[in-house]
């Protein structure tokens, strides 16, 4: 059963259609890469799915409820979290405390502050980051700045993960930690949605793909079978 659905999916920006009557679905479970040329619509979709935007047309639908035109915070607390294709953290503010804003105020019980706690302390283990908690976000590594952003999401407890380009900017070693973060992230049995330019990472990650184009879908498949697709090479792999 689909955990996340878009139907017709249009936003405008002026004349531009960033997004034009796009369809999909990501399954429970499952990990589903989102790929395209710079200016295809991807990161637009995703803000159309987290609330930061809302669609001219269409309908996006969350565990079978609609959620376009819900905020980002209620979103958020629903279930779906997500990261961002430029690292958003609190510069100056400690590694815990990033994290821990996202336990006291991403989740849906209201949490008390041992609780919330708690939380951040776990997600900040989990992506490897105990040692820094203590260190201003501004003085990590871009590759520990995403892991902060990665955690701050965890730490809402979510269903599902919307990650965009988590591995934009890092050398060889830093990605191959982070696809190793993404597989463990749905060990979990979080279902996760990710954008990424770094192919080895998507076709070895991902159980399907689907390829943006002008704002259109233009493939959907296997990593085999977009890696096969002669559109998909004609507009975005090459030869």
């Amino acid at each position: 059963m689909p955990i996340l659905e878009g139907e017709g999916l249009t936003k405008h920006f002026g004349g531009l259609a960033a997004v034009s009557r796009v369809d999909f679905s990501v399954e429970e479970g499952e990990i589903v890469g989102l790929i395209g040329p710079n200016g295809a619509g991807k990161t637009t979709l995703f803000n159309l799915i987290s609330g930061a935007l809302v669609p001219k047309e269409g309908t996006v639908r969350f565990q079978d409820r609609k959620i376009n035109g819900l905020k980002p915070h209620r979103i958020c607390r629903m279930g779906l979290a997500r990261t961002f294709q430029s690292v958003k953290v609190f510069p100056n503010m400690p590694v815990f405390e990033n994290v821990l804003l996202g336990s006291l105020f991403g989740t849906s019980g209201g949490m008390s502050s041992a609780d919330a706690a708690g939380e951040a302390e776990k997600a900040l283990e989990f992506v490897g980051l105990s040692a820094l908690s203590s260190i201003p976000a501004k003085d990590l590594t871009l590759a520990n700045q995403k892991r902060v952003e990665v955690a701050s999401a965890l730490a809402t407890q979510p269903e599902l993960l919307l990650l965009d380009e988590m591995m934009a900017g890092l050398n060889a070693t830093e990605v191959a930690e982070a696809m190793e973060l993404a597989g463990r992230i749905h060990d979990r049995g979080i279902t996760v949605f990710m954008i990424e330019h770094v192919m080895r990472a998507i076709m070895n990650v991902c159980d399907r793909i689907m390829v943006l184009h002008h704002g259109e879908k233009i493939a959907e498949g296997t990593p085999q079978e977009i890696a096969a697709s002669k559109t998909v090479i004609e507009v975005y792999l090459g030869e």
